[in-house]
């Protein structure tokens, strides 16, 4: 970014820069549970869950454009490296090691409710004093918010099956 792009920025660029590294690292750990969860995923209403999660993998992944993009502007370096992701991370990275979809659906509504956490902070953080952030994090946080409620309509369907027809694990 130019010299007065940064200029702008009314908070610690320096202190902005980490809050979007620990926001990357989120993504990209959202990115592969998604994506994993969608190979691994088991049980009724599987077909429709794993056209979800791939639709979800593939915006988290441009979420991690938007940041790394905004990282780079402010002159900061995305984080380097996968290994720093679990030591940044906002929020925890569930493995779906029980792959039975109910499962899978509430590790990945909980990852969504906490990327919404992040993403308002965030927000709260920079509406006074980074509007270019400010902006970028509300149009994550709207897709947040959608997902969210995507994955929850996915688990009220699931759970009504699985009680009509007396199909509890």
């Amino acid at each position: 970014m130019g010299d007065r792009g940064i200029q702008i920025v009314k908070m610690d660029v320096d202190e902005l820069i980490l809050l979007l590294n620990k926001a990357l690292a989120d993504e990209w750990l959202a990115h592969y549970q998604y994506w994993v969860g969608a190979k691994v995923v088991a049980g009724p209403m599987k077909d429709a869950v794993i056209a979800e999660l791939d639709q979800h993998a593939m915006e988290e992944r441009q979420h991690a454009d938007m940041v790394a993009d905004r990282i780079d502007q402010l002159g900061g370096t995305p984080v380097l490296s996968p290994g720093d992701w679990m030591k940044l991370t906002n929020c925890e990275y569930e493995p779906p090691e029980d792959n039975f979809v109910e499962n899978v659906l509430e590790q990945n509504i909980r990852g969504e409710q906490c990327a919404i956490s992040v993403y308002d902070d965030l927000m709260q953080k920079t509406r006074e004093t980074d509007q270019i952030t400010y902006n970028m994090a509300l149009t994550i946080i709207e897709q947040e918010v959608e997902h969210e409620q995507d994955l929850q309509d996915l688990f009220e369907d699931l759970k009504l099956m699985l009680d009509r027809y007396g199909m509890r694990k």
